[in-house]
Protein backbone atom coordinates (compact mmCIF):
# COMPACT_ATOMS: atom_id res chain seq x y z
CA UNK A 1 0.00 0.00 0.00
CA UNK A 2 1.39 3.42 -0.96
CA UNK A 3 1.64 5.84 2.01
CA UNK A 4 3.41 8.77 0.29
CA UNK A 5 1.94 12.28 0.86
CA UNK A 6 1.29 13.60 -2.65
CA UNK A 7 0.05 17.08 -1.56
CA UNK A 8 2.05 20.08 -2.73
CA UNK A 9 1.89 21.72 0.76
CA UNK A 10 2.98 20.18 4.03
CA UNK A 11 0.29 19.31 6.56
CA UNK A 12 -0.04 21.57 9.63
CA UNK A 13 -2.10 21.03 12.81
CA UNK A 14 -4.10 24.25 12.51
CA UNK A 15 -6.23 23.53 15.57
CA UNK A 16 -3.21 23.45 17.89
CA UNK A 17 -1.92 26.68 16.38
CA UNK A 18 -5.26 28.39 16.85
CA UNK A 19 -5.48 27.25 20.45
CA UNK A 20 -1.98 28.54 21.17
CA UNK A 21 -2.71 31.87 19.54
CA UNK A 22 -5.97 32.15 21.46
CA UNK A 23 -4.23 31.44 24.75
CA UNK A 24 -1.55 34.01 23.97
CA UNK A 25 -4.19 36.58 23.08
CA UNK A 26 -6.01 35.94 26.35
CA UNK A 27 -2.73 36.36 28.29
CA UNK A 28 -1.98 39.63 26.49
CA UNK A 29 -5.49 40.92 27.21
CA UNK A 30 -5.19 39.90 30.89
CA UNK A 31 -1.84 41.65 31.25
CA UNK A 32 -3.21 44.73 29.53
CA UNK A 33 -6.22 44.84 31.84
CA UNK A 34 -3.99 44.33 34.89
CA UNK A 35 -1.67 47.17 33.84
CA UNK A 36 -4.64 49.43 33.18
CA UNK A 37 -6.07 48.61 36.63
CA UNK A 38 -2.74 49.32 38.30
CA UNK A 39 -2.40 52.64 36.48
CA UNK A 40 -5.89 53.65 37.59
CA UNK A 41 -5.20 52.55 41.18
CA UNK A 42 -1.84 54.36 41.36
CA UNK A 43 -3.38 57.48 39.92
CA UNK A 44 -6.13 57.36 42.54
CA UNK A 45 -3.60 56.92 45.34
CA UNK A 46 -1.52 59.83 44.06
CA UNK A 47 -4.60 62.05 43.97
CA UNK A 48 -5.46 60.92 47.52
CA UNK A 49 -1.93 61.64 48.78
CA UNK A 50 -1.96 64.99 47.03
CA UNK A 51 -5.23 65.91 48.72
CA UNK A 52 -3.83 64.84 52.12
CA UNK A 53 -0.69 66.90 51.56
CA UNK A 54 -2.77 69.96 50.75
CA UNK A 55 -4.87 69.41 53.89
CA UNK A 56 -1.71 68.93 56.02
CA UNK A 57 -0.17 72.14 54.68
CA UNK A 58 -3.39 74.02 55.33
CA UNK A 59 -3.57 72.66 58.90
CA UNK A 60 0.09 73.55 59.53
CA UNK A 61 -0.55 77.07 58.31
CA UNK A 62 -3.60 77.35 60.57
CA UNK A 63 -1.62 76.16 63.59
CA UNK A 64 1.21 78.61 62.88
CA UNK A 65 -1.28 81.46 62.66
CA UNK A 66 -2.97 80.31 65.86
CA UNK A 67 0.37 80.12 67.68
CA UNK A 68 1.31 83.60 66.46
CA UNK A 69 -2.06 84.94 67.66
CA UNK A 70 -1.64 83.35 71.09
CA UNK A 71 1.93 84.69 71.43
CA UNK A 72 0.68 88.16 70.53
CA UNK A 73 -1.95 87.96 73.28
CA UNK A 74 0.46 86.86 76.01
CA UNK A 75 1.31 89.61 78.46
CA UNK A 76 5.01 89.32 79.44
CA UNK A 77 4.25 90.67 82.92
CA UNK A 78 1.51 88.10 83.47
CA UNK A 79 3.88 85.39 82.25
CA UNK A 80 6.47 86.52 84.80
CA UNK A 81 3.82 86.37 87.53
CA UNK A 82 2.88 82.82 86.53
CA UNK A 83 6.55 81.77 86.49
CA UNK A 84 7.08 83.31 89.93
CA UNK A 85 4.01 81.49 91.26
CA UNK A 86 5.35 78.22 89.87
CA UNK A 87 8.69 78.80 91.59
CA UNK A 88 6.92 79.57 94.85
CA UNK A 89 4.85 76.39 94.57
CA UNK A 90 7.98 74.35 93.95
CA UNK A 91 9.63 75.95 96.96
CA UNK A 92 6.65 75.00 99.14
CA UNK A 93 6.87 71.42 97.88
CA UNK A 94 10.59 71.34 98.69
CA UNK A 95 9.93 72.65 102.19
CA UNK A 96 7.48 69.82 102.85
CA UNK A 97 10.45 67.46 102.61
CA UNK A 98 12.36 69.63 105.07
CA UNK A 99 13.23 67.95 108.38
CA UNK A 100 12.44 70.40 111.16
CA UNK A 101 13.31 67.83 113.80
CA UNK A 102 16.93 67.61 112.63
CA UNK A 103 17.21 71.39 112.28
CA UNK A 104 15.89 72.09 115.78
CA UNK A 105 18.12 69.37 117.18
CA UNK A 106 21.14 71.19 115.76
CA UNK A 107 19.96 74.50 117.22
CA UNK A 108 19.54 72.81 120.60
CA UNK A 109 23.13 71.60 120.58
CA UNK A 110 24.63 74.90 119.36
CA UNK A 111 22.56 77.51 121.21
CA UNK A 112 24.52 79.26 124.01
CA UNK A 113 22.83 80.13 127.29
CA UNK A 114 22.90 83.83 126.45
CA UNK A 115 20.99 83.46 123.16
CA UNK A 116 17.27 82.82 122.63
CA UNK A 117 15.64 81.93 119.31
CA UNK A 118 12.48 83.93 118.57
CA UNK A 119 11.63 82.85 115.04
CA UNK A 120 12.87 80.51 112.28
CA UNK A 121 12.16 81.15 108.61
CA UNK A 122 13.59 78.87 105.89
CA UNK A 123 13.43 79.80 102.21
CA UNK A 124 14.47 78.29 98.88
CA UNK A 125 16.70 80.39 96.64
CA UNK A 126 16.38 80.34 92.82
CA UNK A 127 19.40 78.06 92.59
CA UNK A 128 17.70 75.55 94.93
CA UNK A 129 19.83 76.43 97.96
CA UNK A 130 18.06 76.36 101.34
CA UNK A 131 18.71 79.46 103.45
CA UNK A 132 17.72 79.51 107.13
CA UNK A 133 16.82 82.85 108.66
CA UNK A 134 16.77 82.94 112.48
CA UNK A 135 15.58 85.85 114.63
CA UNK A 136 17.50 85.68 117.92
CA UNK A 137 17.88 87.69 121.11
CA UNK A 138 21.33 87.72 122.72
CA UNK A 139 22.55 89.12 125.99
CA UNK A 140 25.96 90.12 124.64
CA UNK A 141 27.69 90.39 121.29
CA UNK A 142 30.06 87.63 122.42
CA UNK A 143 27.13 85.26 122.90
CA UNK A 144 25.90 86.01 119.39
CA UNK A 145 29.36 85.39 117.92
CA UNK A 146 29.58 82.12 119.84
CA UNK A 147 26.27 81.02 118.28
CA UNK A 148 27.45 81.88 114.75
CA UNK A 149 30.69 79.96 115.23
CA UNK A 150 28.86 76.94 116.65
CA UNK A 151 26.56 76.81 113.61
CA UNK A 152 29.51 76.93 111.23
CA UNK A 153 31.24 74.11 113.13
CA UNK A 154 28.28 71.74 112.62
CA UNK A 155 29.13 71.48 108.91
CA UNK A 156 25.45 71.81 108.04
CA UNK A 157 25.55 75.62 107.93
CA UNK A 158 27.66 77.72 105.59
CA UNK A 159 28.24 81.46 105.29
CA UNK A 160 26.48 82.19 108.58
CA UNK A 161 26.13 85.95 109.11
CA UNK A 162 24.17 88.35 111.29
CA UNK A 163 22.38 90.48 108.67
CA UNK A 164 20.69 92.75 111.23
CA UNK A 165 21.78 93.65 114.76
CA UNK A 166 20.12 96.23 117.03
CA UNK A 167 19.86 96.81 120.80
CA UNK A 168 16.32 96.78 122.19
CA UNK A 169 14.86 98.59 125.21
CA UNK A 170 15.90 95.83 127.58
CA UNK A 171 19.52 96.23 126.51
CA UNK A 172 19.49 92.90 124.67
CA UNK A 173 20.67 92.40 121.10
CA UNK A 174 18.04 91.58 118.50
CA UNK A 175 19.64 90.02 115.42
CA UNK A 176 18.72 88.19 112.25
CA UNK A 177 21.07 85.30 111.53
CA UNK A 178 21.14 83.74 108.06
CA UNK A 179 23.09 80.86 106.61
CA UNK A 180 22.93 78.26 103.85
CA UNK A 181 21.71 74.96 105.23
CA UNK A 182 22.80 71.61 103.79
CA UNK A 183 20.80 68.63 105.03
CA UNK A 184 22.65 65.32 105.31
CA UNK A 185 21.30 62.61 102.92
CA UNK A 186 19.55 60.68 105.68
CA UNK A 187 17.77 63.88 106.75
CA UNK A 188 16.65 64.83 103.24
CA UNK A 189 14.58 61.66 103.03
CA UNK A 190 12.54 62.65 106.09
CA UNK A 191 9.03 63.91 105.29
CA UNK A 192 7.19 66.52 107.33
CA UNK A 193 5.03 69.62 107.15
CA UNK A 194 6.16 73.21 107.61
CA UNK A 195 5.14 74.47 111.06
CA UNK A 196 4.83 78.00 112.37
CA UNK A 197 7.95 78.80 114.39
CA UNK A 198 7.21 79.83 117.96
CA UNK A 199 9.27 81.74 120.53
CA UNK A 200 12.08 79.89 122.25
CA UNK A 201 12.51 77.69 119.18
CA UNK A 202 9.41 75.58 120.00
CA UNK A 203 8.27 73.92 116.77
CA UNK A 204 7.48 70.48 115.51
CA UNK A 205 7.59 68.38 112.34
Amino acid sequence: MLRTNLSTRPFYNMRAVQVSLGGLAILVIALTLFNAFELIRQGSRQREFGAREVEAQAEAGRLRNEAARIRAQINPKELDVVAASAREANAIIDLRAFSWTQLLAQFETTLPEGVRIKQIQPRIEKDGKVVIGVAVEARRGADLEMFLDALEMTGSFQQVLATEEVTNREGLIDAIVEGAYVQPPRQRAAQGTTPVARPNGAAGD
